[in-house]
């Protein structure tokens, strides 16, 4: 990832680290599910 991804690679970035188990523990993975949950809550609602 870098400053020029679009919002939907960084979406499918945490989507595909969620999927494969790339965490560093319990917190990390909710933290990424958490941020991936708002981020689509907050495109819905556009």
């Amino acid at each position: 990832m870098n400053r020029n991804s679009s919002l939907d690679d960084f979406i499918k970035h945490l989507e595909n680290r969620i999927e494969i188990g790339d965490y560093k523990n319990s917190v990390h993975k909710i933290t990424f599910m958490t941020t991936l949950h708002v981020i689509k809550k907050i495109i819905r609602e556009k």
